[in-house]
């Protein structure tokens, strides 16, 4: 069973950095894409950040310059540096897994997700 359990969530001030985790469980890790999506309260979800399998990575145009996703393999894990924290950040934040070793499904199929951590981020 794919599992994926997100964490680092929190309050933060604005100008503010967090580091989001996400573990990965039941399928093999290294050959899939891992994506964050974030969903703001009556907005739908959106992807802003991936990685490939070979460590391509990608931004969305609202977090390009502040935020950083990496992935360590040997721990099943991804990681989403946030820094320089903005209101306009505040959502929960969901990783997922991709559809293959490149690419993500659209965020509307929300199949292999987390359960999501709550970023607020306070002016």
């Amino acid at each position: 069973e794919v599992q994926l359990v997100e964490s680092g969530g929190g309050l933060v001030q604005a100008g503010g950095s967090l580091r989001l985790s996400c573990a990965a469980s039941g399928f093999t890790f290294d050959d899939y894409a891992i994506g964050w999506f974030r969903q703001a309260p009556g907005k739908e979800p959106e992807g802003i950040s991936s990685i490939t399998s070979d460590g391509t990575t990608y931004y969305a145009f609202s977090v390009k310059g502040r935020f950083t996703i990496s992935r360590d393999n040997a721990k099943n894990t991804v990681y989403l540096q946030m820094n320089s924290l903005k209101p306009e950040d505040t959502a929960v934040y969901y990783c997922a897994q991709g559809r293959d070793s490149t690419s993500l499904r659209p965020p509307n199929e929300r199949v292999n997700w987390g359960q999501g951590t709550h970023v607020t981020v306070s002016s």
